[in-house]
């Protein structure tokens, strides 16, 4: 066994080594990335790994992959869970045959995301094994015994961890990487695989029927455990369950809730040897709505009475607080978090020095300045801060949502924005539905050639698989033009004035127009040694005008006399340039 200080992901990751993992798809998404990142970059196992399209996509190859015998997981978020919510509810009637993990990283106070949800719920829903990881280790063991669990009660098993356990590092055993490789083969039955009306109702009673062999798995694994040691006791689940150990009193009970389902009977014996009981978790209240109907009269604290939060990600300070007002604690021995300083200027995330979709949105607002900007899940939704983002829902709802508010009446311009990867993603569709219901916008695509805000993972615009790989490059001009889109241009961002030009053409066209903006992002084309040159201001011209300021580039700042400064945050991409109306901005050592 070797020791080694890895982040909660890369331990996953290698679990899945340990464990003989044959198959791994997934949509980058965090708090979950670095696990098929790590699987990618690592030597010591050969097996199949692919980036796919979206989460439904990547659910449905794994899936294949288990019923031909693999080991295969596939790696979310859990916004994307909700993509692949179609295939999971049917999976659980099909089965699974080999290993079959799914992980969907939830992300308490949405540090990236656009909601708060809890995937437990998912796994209730679907009649499936649920585990939820308590620290970096259990994450580790876990994930090695999913694959095993799933084998054994023949069902996908849901892993659900959270930022805080993704994103912490931690000294981590490790055991030896599996030497077992499987051939996958498909063995024909349409009865377990084709759910047509009268194999589905025999495959929903089979796994009705599972449940109790489910329970017995699941608690045999031993994640879920309890100690008495007095009349009153706190239950936790997942990271909460780590806080909840960092102040407990000696004399409290404890237990703590790793996999799902629960056994209802042994819960029941611990619940009634107390006289109060504290339930904390983030999330859903999942367990204390268990944990109620069995209380039989012991006083029960949790989430629906208001002692612990409902919403954002616990701390051991939360959890403190939460037990003294249960009576568990007479105080809290976790020191209040310090203020920040006062007079602080406030510093919300912007894009990047350099970003081609700022160039983007300044000649959108310029363009269409009356317009309506449904936008995306992306980086690029920080074209909030440029007042270029009305609207951000879900994947590929820029598109949709542009087209339902062109045909409600509105007769301001919709100009719709959204990445290159989120237009493979879910857009397609939505532009199909555009196109064919004739609804009156302009797409930009902003095509950045990698799917960044996630990590720059490659996506089929990139031209390269997970694995490096050279693959044929997706054509998004062609595929518009196949959509029945008439107008489709492309202009480079960083030509301001082209870009410009060209919107103001699609304003002018009838029906769908799509405008593609097409640069490396900043970071990626830093990484590939690109290098631009850096931008400076003759102050004997500038005039202090503030138009190259109002463009919102962090590397553009204001001197003693109010005159423009460039800082060393300039990548070069020489926008402010083409904005400054008198000329005084150059590139540096050409004057």
């Amino acid at each position: 066994m070797v020791k080694r200080y890895l982040l909660g992901n890369e331990a996953i990751a290698h679990a899945c080594i340990e464990a003989g993992i044959d198959f791994a798809s997934g949509y980058p998404g965090t708090p979950s990335s670095e696990v098929v990142d790590t699987l990618r970059a690592q030597k010591e196992r050969e097996f199949y790994i692919e980036w796919s399209v979206n989460e439904k996509v990547a659910f449905e190859n794994a899936l294949a992959a288990s019923w031909c015998g693999l080991r295969s997981m596939v790696t979310m978020k859990h916004v994307g869970l909700n993509v692949a919510a179609d295939p999971l509810m049917t999976s659980a009637y099909t089965g699974a045959k080999g290993g079959f993990v799914v992980l969907s990283a939830d992300d308490p106070y949405a540090h990236s995301s656009q909601n708060e949800q809890d995937t437990r719920r998912y796994a209730h829903f679907a009649k499936i094994p649920c585990m939820v990881p308590a620290s970096v280790q259990e994450a580790h063991d876990m994930m090695k015994d999913a694959f095993a669990l799933s084998e054994a009660v023949g069902l996908p098993v849901l892993y659900r961890p959270t930022t805080r356990i993704c994103h912490s590092k931690g000294d981590v055993d490790l055991g030896d990487v599996s030497e077992e490789h499987r051939t996958g083969a498909f063995e024909k039955d349409p009865t377990q695989y084709v759910v047509v009306p009268a194999h589905t109702r025999v495959l929903h009673k089979r796994l009705n029927e599972k449940q109790p062999a489910v329970r017995k798995a699941v608690h045999a694994l031993g994640y879920n455990t309890a100690e008495v040691r007095g009349k009153a006791a706190v239950v936790a689940c997942g990271i909460a369950a780590s806080y909840v150990r960092e102040v407990l009193p000696a004399d409290v009970s404890f237990m703590k809730i790793g996999c799902f389902p629960v056994d209802p009977a042994w819960m029941e014996e611990f619940v009634r040897a107390h006289e109060t009981v504290l339930i904390v978790e983030e999330g859903a209240p999942i367990v204390e709505e268990r944990l109620r109907q069995l209380s039989c009269g012991v006083k029960v604290f949790g989430q629906m009475d208001g002692i612990v939060p409902k919403e954002g990600e616990f701390s051991p300070a939360v959890v403190a607080d939460a037990m003294v007002q249960a009576g568990i604690l007479a105080a809290s021995p976790v020191p209040a978090p310090a203020a920040p300083a006062a007079g602080l200027p406030p510093r919300p995330p912007i894009l990047c020095a350099g970003c081609p979709h700022r160039s983007v949105f300044y000649a959108i607002k310029r363009a269409f300045p009356d317009g309506i900007y449904p936008s995306d899940i992306g980086c690029y939704t920080l074209g909030l801060q440029l007042g270029t983002v009305d609207t951000t829902i879900c994947m590929g709802a820029s598109v949709t949502v542009g087209s339902g508010i062109a045909h409600s009446g509105e007769e301001r311009p919709v100009v719709a924005t959204i990445g290159d990867s989120t237009f493979l993603h879910t857009g397609i569709q939505g532009l199909i539905n555009a196109v064919y219901n004739n609804a009156e916008i302009t797409l930009v695509i902003l095509d950045n050639r990698i799917t960044a805000m996630t990590g720059h993972q490659p996506n089929p615009c990139t031209g390269e698989t997970a694995m490096g790989e050279a693959t044929v490059p997706v054509s998004l001009e062609a595929l518009c033009r196949a959509c029945g889109v008439q107008f489709v241009e492309t202009v480079d961002p960083y030509d301001f004035t082209a870009t410009l030009q060209v919107l103001k053409e699609a304003k002018a066209r009838p029906g769908v127009k799509v405008v593609i903006a097409k640069q490396a992002c900043v970071i990626t084309a830093k990484r590939a040694k690109v290098r631009r040159g850096r931008y400076v201001v003759d102050p004997e011209v500038c005039t202090a005008c503030g138009a190259c300021l109002r463009f919102g580039c962090p590397a553009i700042g204001r001197d003693e006399n109010d005159k423009a400064v460039i800082n060393e945050l300039c990548n070069g991409c020489g926008v402010c340039a083409d904005l400054c109306p008198t000329g005084a901005i150059g590139k540096e050592g050409r004057r």
